[in-house]
């Protein structure tokens, strides 16, 4: 079965964001998540986060730094417990951002 990122996406604003399990296993778990206007609540997560903007445009603030702008293609890696937000996306557009959450490897 061939499915696609982008298929079946809100034509309104969302009240919050929707986070889709594309797969998930014992390790790690890849989601899709799509944001159309509003801020998200702080996130403080137990997992390591790599998160990649597919389409829109979107702010990330991370609780002690300064806001980061996205546009498609921009990535970044949150570490664990690294508080962070969505807030703004271009209302106008469907933000899709694909996330891949996994516990940090001992080393």
């Amino acid at each position: 079965m061939i499915n696609n990122i982008f298929d079946n996406l809100p034509k309104q604003t969302l009240p919050k964001e929707v986070f889709e399990t594309l797969y998930q296993n014992k390790h790690l778990k890849l989601e899709r998540i799509i944001s159309t206007g509003q801020p998200s609540d702080w996130y403080d997560q137990a997992q390591d986060e790599w998160v990649i903007l597919l389409q829109g445009h979107a702010t990330l603030t991370f609780e002690d730094e300064n806001e980061r702008n996205f546009k498609p293609g921009d990535y970044v890696f949150i570490e664990a417990h690294k508080k962070h937000r969505v807030s703004w996306t271009n209302p106008i557009e469907v933000c899709v951002w694909l996330a891949l959450h996994f516990e940090k490897s001992e080393s």
